[in-house]
C-alpha cells in the first residue's frame, strides 16, 4: 500500500538527500563535472582579473568573453599566425578606433578590412574634428535644422564633413591619373595623417582593405573627384591579388571580427580559393543567427564552407562591441605584456 501511494519525489528524496554524500557523488550525471563559481567582486581588480573571475562563473556571454580572451591570447602568442581583423559598425564614432590603432601599433593586426564609414570617421578625428556625446532621446528634425548628424547617441556636426571634403579632395588631387587600388589610396590618405587607424596602418606597413569603399562619404567624395579626373579610377579587383597572395602563403590564420557584414565575408572568403583555413576566429556581434544575415551567422556555419578548418576554434560573444572589444583587447594585452 505504501509503494502504491508514495509519490516518486519521495523516493528521489530518499535516494539523493538521505543517502550518504559519497554515493551521491558517484551517481552525478557525467556532464556535470565543472561547477559554476559565484563571482566575487573586489576593489582594485585589473581587467584580466575581472575576466578571469567571469570565467570561473563561466555562464552566458560572460563565459564566452572569457573564452574569447583565452583564444585571443593563443592567437597573438603564435609567431606563425597571420592576424586578420574585420571592423564593421559605427565603432570609430563610439571611440573604439583607438583600440584598433593600439593593436596595430603593438603588431597584433597584420591585415585590416573595414567599412568605408569607419575609415571616414577615422579621418574626421585625425584632421582635428570630433564626435560628440549626445542622446538618442531627441528631436531629429531639430538636429537636421541645426546641421547635426546623429549616430544613435553620438552627434557629428556637418562642419566635420566640410573639413573632411577640403582635406580629402586635396589628397585625391595629388593622385596620378592612372588606376589605383583602394588599399593604395587608403595608404596615401594615411600618409597625410598623424593619428588614427589609417595613419597607424601606413606607418606600420599594414594593408587596409575596404571592399565597400563606395558605400561611404569617402566614396561619394571620390565620385565628385572622378567627374573631373576621368583617368584616375579605383581598381577594386587589384586588392584581391594582394589579399589572395596573403591567404595562399599563411602558415596559420586567425581573425577577429567586430560585427560582420562585408569585412567579415571579404576576410573569410579568401580561404575558399586555397587549401588553407582559419585556425582561430573571434566574433563580437549583437545580431541573431536565425535571420540568415552574415553578421549573426555562427562560426560553426563557416566551417561548412571550409572558411574555418577542421579542428579550428571559433568563439562568438553576443553583446555591445563598445563593451566587449575594449575588454577583450585590454585583458589580452595585460596577459601578454605581463609575461615580459
Amino acid at each position: 500500500l505504501f509503494r502504491v501511494h508514495c509519490p516518486v519525489g519521495f523516493f528521489f528524496f530518499l535516494t539523493y538527500i538521505l543517502i550518504p554524500s559519497e554515493y551521491s557523488k558517484h551517481t552525478m550525471p557525467k556532464h556535470c563535472d565543472i561547477p559554476v563559481k559565484q563571482f566575487i567582486p573586489r576593489a582594485g581588480m585589473t581587467v584580466n582579473e575581472l575576466i578571469t573571475e567571469m570565467g570561473h562563473a563561466g555562464a552566458y556571454n560572460g563565459g564566452s568573453l572569457f573564452g574569447a580572451v583565452e583564444l585571443y591570447e593563443k592567437m597573438l602568442s603564435d609567431p606563425d599566425m597571420t592576424k586578420f581583423f574585420g571592423l564593421s559598425g559605427a565603432m570609430v564614432p563610439a571611440g573604439m578606433g583607438g583600440v584598433v590603432s593600439t593593436l596595430m601599433e603593438k603588431g597584433h593586426i597584420d591585415v585590416l578590412t573595414s567599412t568605408g564609414a569607419n575609415l571616414t570617421h577615422d579621418i574626421i578625428e585625425a584632421i582635428g574634428c570630433h564626435h560628440y556625446k549626445g542622446t538618442a532621446e531627441c528631436d531629429d528634425l531639430e538636429l537636421r535644422q541645426d546641421e547635426i548628424n546623429r549616430i544613435y547617441d553620438v552627434f557629428l556636426p556637418n562642419e566635420a564633413y566640410i573639413e573632411l571634403e577640403d582635406f580629402i579632395q586635396d589628397v585625391y588631387s595629388s593622385l596620378p591619373e592612372k588606376p589605383i587600388t583602394i588599399s593604395a589610396l587608403l595608404r596615401t590618405i594615411g600618409e597625410q595623417l598623424d593619428t588614427g587607424i589609417l595613419a597607424t596602418a601606413a606607418k606600420n606597413d599594414i594593408p587596409v582593405y575596404c571592399p565597400a569603399f563606395q558605400d561611404s562619404v569617402l566614396g561619394l567624395q571620390y565620385w565628385m573627384y572622378s567627374q573631373f579626373h576621368k583617368k584616375t579610377i579605383l581598381d577594386a579587383i587589384g586588392d584581391m591579388h594582394n589579399l589572395m597572395n596573403t591567404a595562399f602563403n599563411v602558415k596559420k590564420a586567425g581573425a577577429v571580427f567586430v560585427g560582420g557584414g562585408v569585412p567579415k565575408n571579404f576576410t573569410l572568403q579568401t580561404m575558399l580559393m586555397t587549401e588553407n583555413a582559419f585556425t582561430y576566429v573571434i566574433q563580437l556581434t549583437g545580431d541573431r543567427p536565425d535571420l540568415g544575415g552574415l553578421s549573426g551567422a555562427t562560426l560553426d556555419e563557416a566551417k561548412s564552407w571550409g572558411k574555418i578548418g577542421e579542428g579550428g576554434v571559433g568563439i562568438t560573444v553576443y553583446g555591445d562591441a563598445t563593451i566587449t572589444l575594449p575588454v577583450l583587447a585590454t585583458a589580452t594585452l595585460e596577459r601578454l605584456e605581463g609575461r615580459k
